[in-house]
């Protein structure tokens, strides 16, 4: 049987934060085949299920993962553990870490998303944070933020929180929506303004208390609301200018960016700026995968119809079939191949 060791000490609300976190350690019998899998946090639900039907289906025992993509990126490459997939809730991890360092030769894009404004009912300004008009009954219908949604999150008392921009895509994405919203709405100073209101949450800080507002992905929104017995919880849609969700605006989302530092190993940079782009997760087999054929057969199960489908139930919209870059398409191992569109 499949051992699976998942540490799950955050709050609903924090669903979305990627702070999950275990160790991939001796956890399966001697002589099982085996498969390790680092993963963004907002990625446990999906991954779970296919895990569950890859053990069934072959017998291989998989450890996993969850933690914040360039937490994780980092825990792989300088913490040297090991890994045979690393899927990021940023593509754009694989393409300017990983491959530069030498840990990767492809990012393969399979799902998709946007990120939205999360609050409760407990929230500050929650009863006008949202536009009226539109009724909370998610997914069919979720309203739209107010018009003037950024000033009352600028208002005096209000929290904003949100994981650290330096190890997690959805810590640096808000910062990459405030940098949005400052050039769409060309309010002075609105940038900072934003930023003064913005809190790195710890596990056991929960919204609607310690604070108010949080900007997720909206599958993993969703999935807190559906597990919220007091029904208090409520997201809002953001503006496609700042949500990272519309892929024809990439032009627009790359004009803001931020730089974190990087892997800290010799010969790669000491810094890597990441653009902004619409929100897609990436993964890749690593070239010290020690279980590459147990990886390709996981990736085989998780883009079929099956594998879609558990995707599409728990996890961000499946990229079907999922797409690498030309050049990337030549490094995909064989078996992989046949499975993939290539992106123009």
């Amino acid at each position: 049987m499949r051992s699976l060791k998942r540490r799950l000490m955050i709050p609903v609300f924090a669903i979305g934060l990627s702070s999950l976190t275990t160790s991939a350690n001796a956890a399966c019998s001697p002589g099982t085949p085996q498969l390790i899998i680092y993963h963004a946090g907002s990625l446990t639900a999906a991954f779970s299920a296919v895990e569950n039907l890859f053990t069934q289906q072959t017998g291989v025992c998989v450890t996993e993962v969850a933690a914040g993509s360039v937490d994780v990126a980092r825990r792989i490459t300088t913490g040297q553990e090991p890994c045979d997939i690393f899927a990021s809730a940023d593509f754009k991890d694989i393409d300017l870490l990983l491959k530069p360092a030498g840990f990767a030769n492809y990012d393969i894009l399979f799902g998709q998303g946007g990120m939205v404004l999360a609050y409760t009912t407990n929230s500050k300004n929650a009863a006008t944070i949202a536009a009226s008009g539109a009724a909370f009954d998610p997914p069919g219908s979720v309203p739209a933020v107010a018009e003037d949604w950024y000033t009352q999150l600028m208002q005096s008392g209000v929290t904003i929180g949100g994981s650290h921009p330096f190890l997690d895509p959805s810590g640096y994405r808000a910062d990459l929506i405030f940098r949005l919203a400052n050039q769409l709405y060309q309010v002075p100073n609105l940038y900072d303004l934003l930023l003064e209101h913005y809190a790195v949450i710890k596990a056991n800080d929960a919204l609607g208390t310690t604070y108010d507002y949080q900007l997720i992905y909206q599958h993993s929104a969703l999935t807190a609301y559906n597990a919220d017995a007091t029904k208090s919880y409520r997201y809002a849609t953001l503006p496609d200018a700042v949500s990272l969700s519309d892929p024809k605006l990439n032009g627009r989302y790359r004009e803001a960016a931020i730089t974190i530092p990087g892997l800290g190993l010799p010969d790669t940079d000491m810094t890597v700026t990441i653009p902004g782009t619409r929100v897609v997760w990436g993964l890749t087999i690593l070239k010290s995968a020690a279980n590459p054929g147990n990886a390709i057969k996981f990736l085989q199960l998780l883009f079929s119809a099956q594998g879609v489908a558990l995707q599409t139930s728990a996890g961000p919209t499946p990229i079907s079939p999922p797409v690498v870059s030309p050049k990337d398409f030549e490094r995909l191992p064989l078996g992989l191949r046949s499975l993939v569109g290539v992106e123009h």
